[in-house]
């Protein structure tokens, strides 16, 4: 049993794909090893109030971010915790929960990384930045068919929210350990979510996996599919991995290969082909489908999670 939790951090804008990316992490690590806590539960206003008061969701003002950070403190040394519980259902609160960590919690929300505090206690910092017109797109469809709003109410809501998102949210992503950016290939549609490609932009702030070996003296072996470059972000280096979504499945394995090598135990999880949870995506007719570059995004968050776990 380790000394305590390990931390994972998700944090983007309404939308962005973190729940799902949440969700599919956990099914890989196991669901009885994690513990999941979505930060819109600390909302300080529920949504009637908010629409009397004129703040959304996205404000640091309509959440208890102090609360949040104590909770964090709390979670990362192996504490319980007494969590709220924001029904987006109904806008309303539920009775709080009782929560206990387990091996692995997967904090999850907007303004994740908005205190010092909050991001000190994060083994591992993702943020997600999908390219607009998706996280529009994706908004529109899971808050029509979840939440009870039309399309026009999603697109004014996108409209009135976006001075916080510039404000608060996007700001969040100078403090990312990892950028996950999935976006449609040229000439694919937004709305094909099985052929999105991915962009990780590798930040120096923790050790990443030496993917320069994917790299020969004359360029890239893996082919035009699998990219690794150098670039800046927010103005610093990083490094980028950019995976296509028509990447074969011998490209991507050997990406794989790569990162279930360096790390104990993460072999059991490596299995493109044998472990279905790894890249799930739910196609237009409810069939299960499997997307390499989001497989290779849990997977590289998961030899995160478990490297932290290791070196502990």
């Amino acid at each position: 049993m380790p000394d305590r939790p390990i931390v994972l951090g998700i944090v983007g804008d309404s939308a962005a794909g973190k729940t799902t990316l949440t969700r599919g992490i956990a099914q890989i690590l196991g669901e009885e090893n994690v513990t999941i806590i979505c930060t819109d539960d600390y909302h300080r206003y529920d949504r009637q109030q908010r629409a009397e008061l004129g703040i959304s969701a996205l404000h640091p003002d309509c959440n208890y971010l102090d609360i949040i950070q104590q909770h964090l403190v709390l979670l990362r040394t192996g504490q319980s915790i007494l969590k709220p519980i924001y029904n987006h259902s109904t806008g309303a609160f539920d009775p709080p929960e009782y929560i206990k960590p387990n091996k692995f919690v997967i904090v999850e929300g907007l303004l994740g990384y908005s205190t010092r505090g909050m991001r000190e206690s994060y083994d591992v910092k993702v943020y997600l930045a999908p390219p607009e017109d998706l996280r529009s797109t994706w908004k529109v469809k899971r808050d029509t068919r979840k939440r009870g709003y039309t399309e026009d109410q999603v697109l004014e809501q996108l409209r009135q929210r976006e001075p916080d998102s510039e404000s608060f949210i996007r700001p969040q992503r100078q403090w990312a350990d990892v950028v996950v950016s999935f976006y449609p290939s040229n000439g694919g549609s937004e709305h094909d979510d099985l052929l999105l490609n991915v962009r990780l932009v590798l930040r120096p702030t923790i050790p990443h996996p030496d993917f320069a070996d994917i790299l020969d003296s004359d360029g890239n072996h893996l082919g035009s599919a699998v990219r690794l470059e150098l670039d800046r972000d927010m103005g610093k280096p990083v490094d980028v991995l950019e995976v296509d979504g028509h990447a074969t499945a011998e490209q991507v394995r050997q990406l794989e290969r790569m990162l279930c090598n360096e790390v104990p135990n993460l072999s059991k999880f490596c299995s493109l082909e044998g472990n279905d949870d790894l890249g799930k995506v739910v196609g237009t007719t409810g069939e299960t489908l499997q997307s390499y570059p989001l497989a290779l995004t849990q997977l590289l968050i998961t030899y995160h999670m478990l490297r932290a776990l290791h070196i502990q």
